[in-house]
């Protein structure tokens, strides 16, 4: 239906004595199936287009970006009726108290410059839902060649969890002492059994400031690329059969062969494997502030003579010890193909 050119909608209702809005539903009733197809295609384009991540408030916008006025509930009606509402957000488990009575150590992983392995460890604990619960994992990781040295996983989220993964660390790898241990302020970390087990072992306790993101930065990766690669690329029956893809993960496929760029594209174990032995053996250096240099011009305190590397960054810039590209032995882990990505 067509207007003449010198008469609008609104005159046109206006003369036969109707309201435009009783016009404009007899002419939507002309061919109401149509319509209604055509809104319900152009939904489903936006959805797969945004890969199933828009809601129906942004798909509203898409459509209007598109010239089709589309009110958002009816959006939300089709977009339900389809089964194309987006995924949510699964929910956030918080896995770090910092609100206790225990002693909070300096923060030292930030003024080390790394040479070898066994000078720090990071250590930190992430959530996994399965289907009916959720369970932790506890790791603690070489900061220098990235390597998981200790893990473990349980359904409670205590401090018998941290234990559990450092005393694996102490059995794997057996360090000297002096070397630094580095995690958040949480009560796992803070707690006096955790301690303790550090001392015996004459490891010296380190833990990030609140609202550093960098501190961690080798350890929270680790932790996406388990969950991005693993975790959520597969289902799992329960918490054991859950343990035993995530050692065949860590101990199959990410340590021995999964190659990581910040390590010149080698895996963890064959980084170390390249190392010198006089340079794994020495001693990390540590940077501390100067007193007469300790603030910038805007007032706020600096660090000189830091390492002006991060721990997600690749070990070249830590010393002399340099990580050159080499040939992988191996692509996949033996026997456990389907795990290679």
């Amino acid at each position: 239906m067509s207007a003449p050119e010198s008469l609008s909608i609104e005159r046109m209702c206006a003369l036969a004595q109707v309201s435009r809005a009783g016009f404009y539903r007899y002419f939507k009733r002309q061919q109401p199936e149509e319509e209604e197809c055509e809104v319900r295609a152009a939904i489903q384009q936006i959805v797969v287009e945004h890969h199933g991540r828009y809601g129906y408030r942004r798909v509203t916008h898409a459509l209007r970006h598109r010239g089709m006025a589309v009110n958002h509930k009816r959006v939300a009606r089709i977009m339900q009726q389809d089964n194309l509402l987006a995924v949510q957000r699964r929910s956030f488990v918080a896995t770090t108290d910092p609100d206790h009575e225990f002693e909070v150590y300096l923060n030292l992983a930030t003024r080390m410059k790394l040479s070898g392995v066994n000078q720090l460890w990071v250590a930190d604990i992430t959530y996994i839902r399965l289907r009916q619960e959720f369970v932790y994992l506890a790791v603690v990781l070489d900061a220098y060649s990235r390597k998981v040295v200790g893990w473990a996983l349980d359904r409670t989220l205590g401090t018998r969890l941290a234990l559990s993964a450092l005393q694996n660390a102490l059995a794997n790898r057996k360090p000297e002492k002096g070397l630094v241990h580095h995690s958040d302020r949480g009560v796992q970390y803070a707690s006096k059994a955790y301690i303790d087990l550090l001392a015996a072992n004459q490891l010296t306790p380190s833990m990030s400031r609140p609202a550093n993101p960098y501190d961690n930065a080798s350890c929270e990766s680790f932790m996406r690329t388990l969950k991005r690669e693993e975790i959520h690329a597969n289902r799992y029956r329960d918490l054991e059969h859950l343990r035993k893809h995530i050692e065949i993960f860590i101990d199959q496929y990410y340590n021995r062969c999964r190659l990581h760029s910040a390590l010149g594209y080698l895996s963890p174990e064959q980084f170390e494997q390249q190392l010198n032995p006089a340079a794994e053996a020495a001693a990390a250096r540590m940077s501390f502030f100067r007193h007469e240099e300790s603030s910038r011009s805007d007032g706020k305190p600096t660090e000189i003579g830091s390492p002006a590397h991060r721990l997600d960054e690749s070990p070249v810039g830590y010393s002399s010890v340099g990580c050159s590209p080499a040939e992988p032995t191996s692509a996949s882990p033996t026997g456990h193909n389907s795990l290679s990505r």
